[in-house]
């Protein structure tokens, strides 16, 4: 290892054991571990289990701590760190930032890639992964904060026949995390207030539930169909297909349930 070196270590989708053979090795050895989860979280371990999976204390960053990360330089200048991220460690712009500013300022920087939702999604429904368009994010709105960029998103995608990646909003520090059904239902309200016929209930929808896990729920139905589901507990993403090839049809045949009709 390199003194002063900060590695960017990303830890997979679901829980401690998404952990690579060279996470493990390279966690183990850095004299200081941190982490930020609010940009994505692993719901099916605890901080104290990834702890004792790889022998260290781990120091949760907030995200004005990830984006002003003076402590994080500190510790850099006493040997090297460690910066996990769940999914992928270069997935979320924040990161890159990140990346960059520890370069300029001279440390040196490496990465060790983990499982990513951008791709994890896509291989579950059996879509063809290079028929994605640009991914995008749905917030919780909010008084007077109701964004629909998510919107144009879907409809440029959309005119070019090609797919979208709905990623669901996380809000760590409340323990909130968008269920799929609160996401078709922000999708329709987009619709009845943009009247561009974009967003239709008869229009087919991708569900992916707890991704990364022994048993994830990947569903496949009509946004109307889908919106009473309980699609069970988090993380939960979609896609809105676009035009789809004859093997990507056969796939989301075989590959994802019809949804169970309303939830009890």
């Amino acid at each position: 290892m390199k003194r002063h070196t900060i590695y960017f270590v990303g830890i997979g989708l679901y829980n401690e054991k998404d952990l690579t053979v060279k996470a493990k090795e390279i966690l183990s050895n850095c004299d200081q571990v941190f982490a930020e989860f609010y940009t994505s979280v692993l719901t099916g371990t605890t901080i104290q289990k990834l702890e004792q999976a790889i022998g260290k204390k781990i120091t949760i960053l907030t995200r004005e701590q990830t984006e002003n990360p003076e402590k994080l330089f500190t510790a850099l200048d006493q040997g090297n760190v460690a910066f996990v991220t769940g999914g992928d460690s270069m997935a979320a712009t924040t990161h890159v930032d990140l990346r960059v500013r520890a370069t300029t300022k001279g440390y040196h920087t490496v990465l060790i890639h983990g499982t990513s939702i951008l791709t994890a999604v896509p291989g579950l429904l059996g879509l063809q992964h290079y028929k994605f368009g640009r991914t995008t994010t749905l917030v919780t709105p909010e008084k007077n904060y109701f964004p629909t960029s998510p919107y144009d998103v879907i409809k440029q995608n959309k005119s070019q026949g090609l797919h979208t990646l709905i990623l669901l909003d996380i809000q760590q520090d409340k323990k909130k995390y968008m269920t799929a059904t609160q996401a078709l239902k922000i999708l329709l309200q987009m619709e009845d207030m943009r009247k561009e016929q974009v967003i239709n209930p008869n229009d087919l929808i991708g569900v992916v539930a707890r991704a990364g896990s022994d048993d994830p729920l990947v569903v496949a139905d009509t946004l109307s169909s889908l919106q009473t589901i309980d699609f069970g507990s988090p993380l939960h993403t979609i896609v809105y297909p676009g035009t789809l090839h004859f093997m990507e049809k056969e796939a989301l045949t075989i590959l994802t349930k019809k949804s169970m009709g309303p939830s009890k």
